[in-house]
């Protein structure tokens, strides 16, 4: 096995409930906006991959804003000050990674595998989320963290997948993707990547037939369901 490709949210950190979803409430709330995104109507937007996207798709269907003239410069605008307001969420300490998260890097470090980050999410957030909750030792092992709009096409396009392997110089059987949701399993299935799928709460009930794994978390001891032998078994399928 040469490497292990991590998505972000969902993967590394259970980020979209209590992560984006609130730090996008939080941006509606400062912009003096009535809309608020519960539970589960986040949970539907969340089929929409990206969040400028997912703004985009909520008030086409909705409404916009009264007075919005530039609606494209509107989203930049309010996904920005999103960031910054999940990006403060990260560094007060309000999110942990999701276990076996620490265990795995440090398993994949001590076996000289690679490692790598390809996420839709902002770029400055995804590193922040690497940096900090991993720490800065772990994060030079990191060969690439692809994020945001480093590709014209998110997820369930392989676009992202295709720059990981191609960036890398890998070979795409000979690496893994840890994915949490159907379009990041398509994504990675389509770059011809095998794929381990970690369920979260968002997306336990959606069809993992053709993840190569699907487990309810990677875990810590004594309950570890993904290992660097399992990762390596899937790699010689």
């Amino acid at each position: 096995m040469q490497a292990i490709i991590f998505d972000c949210d969902g993967v590394l950190v259970d980020t979209e409930r209590d992560g984006h979803r609130v730090a996008f409430n939080r941006a509606f709330q400062k912009k003096g906006l009535d809309v608020e995104w519960g539970v589960a109507l986040y949970g539907e937007l969340l089929k929409i991959s990206g969040g400028k996207e997912r703004m985009k798709h909520y008030f086409n269907r909705t409404a916009w804003p009264h007075g919005i003239g530039d609606r494209d410069m509107f989203i930049r605008e309010m996904h920005k000050l999103k960031t910054d307001l999940f990006m403060q969420l990260i560094e007060s300490g309000e999110l942990a990674l999701r276990p076996g998260v620490t265990r795995l890097v440090d398993e994949a470090i001590n076996e000289g595998i690679l490692l790598a980050v390809c996420s839709t999410s902002n770029e400055r957030s995804v590193n922040l989320i690497v940096e900090k909750m991993l720490g800065s030792k772990r994060r030079v092992f990191f060969g690439a963290i692809l994020a945001g709009d480093v590709v014209k096409a998110k997820k369930p396009d392989p676009e992202i997948y295709n720059l990981a392997v191609k960036r890398l110089n890998l070979e795409p059987r000979r690496c893994v993707v840890i994915e949490d949701s159907f379009n990041g399993m398509l994504a990675a299935k389509a770059a011809g990547l095998p794929c381990v799928i970690t369920t979260n709460g968002y997306t336990l009930d959606e069809d993992f037939t053709q993840a190569d794994l699907v487990v309810p978390e990677l875990g810590d001891p004594p309950n570890v369901n993904v290992d660097i032998q399992k990762l390596e078994k899937i790699c010689e399928k």
